[in-house]
């Protein structure tokens, strides 16, 4: 049975001088990990879960930044800073960085996302506090030189293109630009050549600064960590970089709005020399803020979340017309989307599309059988705890639970959740989900008389 408490240390000392704030969020049962939080008076957040079974531990450092943050002539410049952190420090070059990590065999990246950026190192717990020093250098003291982005300029061209020569990647691209049009939610995560090439130091170096300020920022570690030991050296690596210096700093808080989603019945086809033709048919979804997302996740997994799903089972097992099928859903803080991707070949792309959408105004209209809902739930409870089996899964949960929605939830509330929804209430969203007209995107090479017919799919 999991127990919350909520220890939290006075706002400043005896003398006057503000402190940290630290609160025990989450204290688990036999084997599970226990959860606090230390606020510094920066505003900086360290959140950890401590779990003296294993022998690793991976740490991360959450920026509250994503492409959605950006303006048009500022598109992708999220990705390109996450690259420059790397080339080097005033205290370490680009190949001290690395080496630092790979000379104790541990693992470190980062990745760029609509809303938010991660840094991250995995390494024995022996090791931790060389990661957090190396990670929290990086995010601290990037010295962003014209000549290293000038450099990366051409490593990111060339992401670019590697993303465009693969069309299942590049479909979903075209699908949030179908759907949000021209808008920070729209446009590629990694920009585009135009604006990449942009792109000057100067600028990159304001957003950084605008950015990557503390109260933006949350450190998390999952592993055999001491919390106490994480903040202290987390918070001797900041003092020494100058980056806590506001006592009075509030962090930022998550993301909130009630923009909603309207499109119907748009087409976007990009015509393509591609041995398969990639689609994605869908729709409005929801705001990851949503308290009905629970019965979503039940929806999308007993519609295409796998092998026993109606989509892999019509699509694929009756009819053989597609190797990879299936539904997934994106939720952002004010909207989101709920999808259906397909690949198969060029003439068979009217078939597929008829099928799905045949699925998913079925699904809208009479709902899914209680037998596919129970055992959608019992797919998301074993997916939901399988996925937390390793440091890294439990590193970033507690970040995005940390910028999504500013609480920690214990896993064994996670699954409560998931087995408390009903029936009544996964064909309640079908109905508003599925109810709605879809959009259409495509990428192969249709022929003038296919591509003239993809409007009536959407109709």
């Amino acid at each position: 049975m999991t127990s919350r408490t909520h220890r939290t240390t006075a706002r400043t000392s005896s003398e006057g001088r503000a402190v940290a704030r630290t609160q025990t969020l989450l204290k688990g049962a036999a084997g599970a990990g226990t959860v606090r939080r230390t606020t510094l008076p920066g505003g900086l957040r360290i959140v950890t879960e401590t779990l003296p079974t294993v022998r690793s531990v991976t740490f991360g450092i959450w920026a509250h930044v994503g492409s959605r943050d950006e303006t048009p002539s500022l598109n992708g410049a999220t990705h390109y800073l996450e690259h420059l952190l790397f080339k080097g420090t005033e205290r370490r070059s680009a190949l001290d960085i690395s080496a630092a990590v790979d000379a104790v065999g541990g693992e470190m990246n980062a990745f760029t996302a609509k809303e938010y950026t991660c840094y991250y190192a995995r390494v024995l717990d022996t090791d931790l506090p060389l990661a957090i020093d190396v990670v929290c250098d990086m995010l601290t003291g990037s010295l962003i030189e014209a000549e290293d982005v000038d450099a990366e300029r051409g490593v990111i061209l060339e992401e670019i293109a590697m993303t465009e020569d693969d069309p299942g990647d590049c479909v979903h691209d075209l699908f949030a630009h179908t759907m949000l049009g021209d808008t920070p939610l729209g446009r590629p995560v990694l920009g585009t050549v135009d604006t990449v090439n942009a792109l000057t130091a100067e600028r990159v170096r304001r957003f950084y600064k605008k950015h990557y300020d503390p109260t933006h920022l949350v450190v998390t570690a999952a592993g055999n960590v001491d919390h106490a030991k994480v903040v202290r050296q987390v918070r001797r690596a900041f003092e020494q970089a100058g980056a806590l210096d506001r006592t009075d700093a509030t962090p930022v808080a998550p993301r909130s709005g009630s923009r909603a989603l309207r499109t119907a019945g748009r087409v976007g086809l990009l015509n393509r020399k591609t041995e398969q033709a990639h689609v994605i048919l869908g729709m409005p979804g929801m705001a990851r803020t949503d308290d009905r997302r629970w019965a979503m996740g039940v929806l999308n997994t007993a519609l295409g979340g796998g092998m026993s799903s109606r989509l892999f089972q019509e699509v694929r097992e009756k009819r053989g017309l597609a190797y990879s099928v299936y539904s997934y859903t994106s939720g952002f803080a004010d909207c989101g989307l709920f999808g259906v991707y397909a690949g198969c070949r060029p003439n068979q792309v009217h078939d597929v599309l008829k099928i799905c959408r045949d699925e998913l105004d079925q699904v809208a209209a009479h709902g899914l059988s209680d037998d596919e809902i129970h055992r959608a739930i019992g797919q998301l409870r074993g997916s939901t705890v399988l996925g937390l089996e390793d440091t890294g899964a439990l590193m970033h949960r507690l970040g995005k639970s940390e910028l999504c929605w500013g609480e920690q939830m214990s896993v064994d509330e996670m699954l409560s959740r998931i087995e408390a929804v009903t029936p009544d209430e996964v064909r309640e969203v079908a109905r508003d989900v599925l109810g709605q007209r879809p959009s259409l995107s495509v990428i192969g090479p249709l022929k003038d008389r296919q591509a003239a017919r993809l409007d009536d799919v959407v109709a």
